[in-house]
């Protein structure tokens, strides 16, 4: 199971702050969870086995196919993410979440999975609570905003896809032991410094910017 130190933490009431974390292994495609998440979602510790089947029947049918989307990213190209749904547990009864994570890598720094938490944000727990959250969830988001601005300008580059682009930001992060999110600024950095787009091209761009 994921550690679970620290995570036990209780408001001034002395309610538990319903707070959880899961891992995910690329290797056979297995994920764990706390007993905290394992009971947000309705169950008693080691009751069941997580999937991402069993995670996905959970979601509020409405969040369903963004919390897909994002299941699919982590499996895939990894990176920071974060996600706010409704989880429906077993006894039907609906709970707001957050889940904020990032990428695991091994001693090469290869991608080898995900970890992050949960955050149960249902009306009952205290405002304070939510309010340092998306304070946590706002830093997640801006790191992936520039990732993905610099994803943006190698695929245009270079005629890539977004994941073929994502890698080449991975390998530069290893290769030169920075951050992936230093190395994403960086570029966008010296980009628009140093980089300057002929004229031709910018007139062939305006053209199909303004094309109906």
């Amino acid at each position: 199971m994921v550690n679970e130190d620290g995570l036990g933490r209780t408001s001034g009431s002395g309610a538990p702050h319903r707070v959880g974390g899961f891992l995910y292994h690329r290797n056979g495609d297995r994920w764990e969870w706390s007993d905290e998440v394992a009971r947000i979602h309705g169950y008693e510790p080691d009751q069941v086995a997580p999937t991402t089947e069993l995670m996905l029947a959970h979601k509020h049918p409405d969040d369903r196919r963004h919390v897909a989307q994002t299941l699919h990213a982590i499996r895939t190209s990894g990176g920071p993410f974060s996600s706010r749904h409704r989880i429906i547990d077993t006894a039907g009864d609906t709970h707001s979440v957050i889940v904020v994570g990032d990428s695991v890598v091994d001693e090469s720094g290869a991608v080898v999975g995900s970890s992050g938490f949960y955050i149960d944000v249902t009306e009952t727990l205290d405002s304070t609570v939510k309010a340092s959250v998306d304070v946590l969830v706002n830093e997640i988001t801006a790191s992936r905003g520039v990732i993905e601005q610099a994803k943006g300008m190698l695929m245009v580059i270079y005629g890539i896809s977004a994941d073929r682009a994502f890698d080449i930001l991975v390998w530069r992060s290893q290769e030169t032991n920075v951050k992936l999110r230093d190395v994403a600024e960086q570029l966008i950095v010296r980009t628009l410094d140093d980089f300057r787009v002929p004229t031709l091209l910018r007139t062939r761009f305006d053209h199909l910017l303004l094309q109906g």
